[in-house]
């Protein structure tokens, strides 16, 4: 396993073969970000999504929590930043937000602690999310007089918008068990079978097609909460065309039909 921290203070990226890992990891702040872990991040999905030999990018943190939103000492310097600095400040929020949910790699949460506040925008980003059973979840931000909005879209996208009318509002705190019931994460385990689950889905995506992995994601993204009209069904039709044209695409049938592994796998 390589692991490249020379550019990161906050956080740790290792790769090992088609999995990167990038870890959050400042436990005694609970890795809680400010501008500092949002700039690297950003660099960290950016370098990872750049590897040609990469196929999966796994999320995790070091320490009890996962995430517990921003940092403390940001917000006291953020409480003097006039409208256009907070305009700015939150710009580097949703642009690596962005980066997370726009990867061309598919992205797992590896939840292993606590989730609030932002925290809960980390995870929703990421394209499937794994939970310790002991985790706890929460959208806190009404306590102290915000709004969860940089984090809204990809939030409402993972819990639904029913939830979040509840979740939103109310600050309360929630389990991995109810976080899985609305669909905001994918799996709840024990501690022990966390990695294990988390390895499961690395396997099972790197067995995939990785132009289909890349184009499926494109189609989650364009056709999501979009009206059936002829316009939708005229890009699906093209959507299935192309891939079924694309060098992959022949491979995998034709693998498929002559019953043997494609190249992607060898």
């Amino acid at each position: 396993m390589s692991t490249d921290n020379t550019q990161f203070n906050t956080l740790e990226l290792q790769a090992e073969g088609p999995v990167a890992r990038i870890w959050l990891n400042r436990p005694e702040l609970r890795n809680a970000f400010d501008d500092e872990v949002i700039g690297e991040l950003s660099r960290a999905f950016a370098l990872a999504s750049g590897k040609a030999d990469v196929r999966v990018i796994v999320l995790g943190a070091r320490g009890p929590a996962f995430c517990a939103g921003a940092n403390l000492n940001w917000m006291r310097r953020a409480a003097d930043f006039t409208r256009e600095q907070n305009t700015q400040d939150a710009a580097g929020l949703a642009s690596m937000l962005r980066a997370i949910h726009e990867s061309p790699k598919p992205v797992i949460a590896r939840v292993q602690g606590d989730v609030y506040a932002g925290g809960m925008g980390l995870v929703a980003a990421c394209d499937m999310a794994v939970s310790v059973d002991t985790a706890g979840y929460c959208l806190s931000e009404v306590k102290i007089g915000l709004i969860p909005a940089t984090i809204s879209p990809y939030v409402l996208r993972a819990m639904g918008t029913r939830s979040a009318q509840r979740y939103f509002l109310t600050a309360e705190r929630f389990s991995a068990a109810e976080a899985h019931r609305i669909g905001f994460v994918h799996e709840v385990v024990t501690a022990d079978e966390l990695d294990a689950k988390v390895d499961a889905l690395t396997k099972a995506l790197c067995n995939a097609s990785p132009a289909a992995v890349r184009a499926c994601k494109k189609l989650i993204d364009d056709v999501s909460g979009r009206e059936i009209d002829d316009a939708l069904v005229a890009q699906t039709v093209q959507g299935i065309a192309d891939i079924r044209a694309s060098e992959e695409g022949r491979e995998g049938v034709q693998s498929f039909l002559q019953k043997r592994k494609p190249n992607w796998l060898i």
